[in-house]
């Protein structure tokens, strides 16, 4: 066996401490310890294996802990695992767990509640969403438990004693210890979840090993959540009470923050260079590992135009990224010409030819492409894009309808709730539609892994050739090449309309201390979070 982690914070198979309160200088805590974020949508589920966007994320980080955590760098730090061994053969992942870890209703953590997790994420009757992403962990087995071809006890997770867990791999995964840091691998209470069924996950009955437990849920008000006196680093949790407050309007959420209603805000578009100079020591500006796109629908239930080729490069080509970038958003972000975010560690931005083309070279090569795929005056091309409500969105949303339509492409907006955006999407049901990914982890294949024939892939791109670089990219001494490779066929196919890769922007509250901003991945865990006097 080795010893060893990929990215400095932890040296494998020590116990290390994990991120602790550390005031500054001259820094004094406050009586208040309570912290109010703001939440764009309704928080779907608290189910760790049914979650599927950040936000639910955010809320599961605080009421769950898995094997590791993140640093206010983004690098892996001990969770419920101490640390863990590697075999020669990277092939095995052998985790030591704290034996002083707790469930909220007092029973212990062990390596069998990782077992059980891990199985129900497989299991095809669990109906996860994220059911993929074990996949993508290279555990053994795990494609042929998600397909129903093997049992989940035949997953490749075993429990050798109540504190250590063995994970088996198909294939070395260089950054498998950062995808386990990720909300889909966080344990759930096996004996609650069969007790409770589907609503185990309500206030009163949710049992969670995290730092704090949920104390009331107002589907799409607010969510509350309380410190644990169970968590094993109890007595180094400062903030005791955290909230997140659900504001489907950005403008009318930083009107509350500035009312003192919340302590951090997204900044609306437009507004960070006023904001900034206004409030320096409020407002930021940092990079966060997110792509914002339009996705284009090329499956079985996808517009018959989106099956050309030609049609999907000039929706491409004729998106006016500076315009968003420097005249909409206004907030640090980047135009985006691949999928890639150019801040995830390791990843080398590959050349992508219209990215260098000036945007009349751009307009004019798509009105060629549409004019070839037989679209003109005569017969325009109609396209509905679908975008979930926020301000933002609508802004780009009708900026894009006023740049197709020099084309003579005639784009409806559809407006709906978030829920109804992501049911109708992972269903097939659109035909443009307004999309962000963020990093589950931070390597360039948590983005390209998206476009997999069996990636989540909401508008069912398929290339076996694709699927072929990704494979090969598992077992390659240097991955970059196969991600180049794919970026550029993903530019060739233009299975999606990349427009820009993110910036946090945000008003954070002078007074709160702990929040990340040197994380690409912004991940942030309230018990690192603490409140100082003014």
């Amino acid at each position: 066996m080795t010893r060893l982690f990929l990215t400095t914070a932890l040296v494998a198979g020590l116990a290390m401490p994990a991120m602790a309160v550390q005031l500054g200088e001259g820094e004094k805590l406050a009586e208040n310890q309570s912290y109010t974020f703001w939440l764009l949508d309704a928080i779907k589920t608290t189910d760790p294996h049914k979650d599927t966007d950040v936000a639910g994320s955010d809320v599961i980080r605080q009421l769950f802990e898995g094997l590791l955590n993140e640093d206010a760098t983004g690098a892996p730090i001990p969770g419920v695992a101490t640390g863990f061994d590697v075999s020669d053969d990277k092939l095995t992942y052998t985790f030591k767990l704290r034996p002083e870890a707790k469930w909220s209703n007092g029973d212990p953590v062990t390596a069998n509640d990782f077992v059980y997790s891990w199985r129900r994420l497989a299991d095809p009757a669990t109906a996860s969403e994220y059911a993929w992403f074990i996949e993508l962990m290279n555990v053994e087995n795990a494609t042929a438990v998600v397909k129903g071809e093997k049992k989940p006890e035949e997953l490749g997770v075993k429990a050798l004693d109540d504190h250590t867990l063995e994970v088996k791999l198909t294939t070395p995964t260089p950054y498998f210890p950062k995808m386990v840091t990720h909300a889909s691998t966080f344990p759930v209470n096996q004996k609650v979840v069969e007790a409770e069924g589907d609503s185990w996950t309500q206030p009163g009955k949710l049992v969670g090993n995290g730092a704090y437990v949920l104390t009331s849920h107002d589907l799409g008000v607010q969510i509350s959540m309380e410190k644990s006196p169970t968590y094993w680093d109890a007595d180094n949790v400062v903030m005791e009470k955290i909230k997140g407050l659900t504001v489907n309007d950005n403008n009318i959420a930083l009107t509350r923050y500035q009312a003192g209603e919340l302590d951090r805000v997204q900044i609306p578009a437009g507004q960070y260079p006023r904001l900034k100079q206004e409030f320096p020591d409020q407002a930021i500006s940092i990079p966060y590992a997110c792509t914002y796109a339009y996705l284009l629908n090329v499956g079985p239930k996808g517009p018959e135009a989106l099956k050309d080729v030609r049609v999907r490069k000039a929706l491409s080509y004729a998106m006016q990224r500076d315009i968003v970038v420097d005249q909409i958003l206004q907030g640090g972000q980047k135009p985006a010409y691949n999928w890639t975010h150019w801040a995830i560690e390791g990843f080398e931005m590959p050349e992508i030819d219209y990215a260098g083309w000036s945007q009349a070279e751009r307009l004019e090569k798509a009105k060629a492409l549409l004019a070839e795929a037989g679209y003109g005056p005569d017969k325009p091309l109609k396209l509905t894009l679908q975008y979930n409500t926020d301000e933002n969105h609508k802004k780009i949303a009708v900026a894009a309808q006023q740049f197709y339509k020099q084309l003579g492409i005639d784009l409806t907006l559809n407006n709906v709730e978030w829920k109804v955006h992501t049911d109708r999407m992972q269903a097939g049901d659109f035909e443009m539609a307004r999309y962000a990914w963020c990093a589950d982890y931070n390597e360039a294949s948590t983005f390209l892994d998206y476009f997999r024939s069996t990636g989540m892939n909401c508008g069912k791109y398929s290339n076996p050739e694709f699927d072929k670089l990704m494979d090969e990219s598992k077992t390659a001494e240097n991955p970059n090449v196969q991600y180049t490779a794919a970026e550029k066929l993903l530019a060739e196919d233009m299975p999606l309309v990349p427009i820009y890769q993110y910036a946090k922007v945000d008003m954070i509250r002078d007074d709160i201390k702990g929040l990340p901003t040197e994380n690409v991945m912004n991940d942030w865990y309230a018990k690192d979070i603490y409140r100082i006097q003014k």
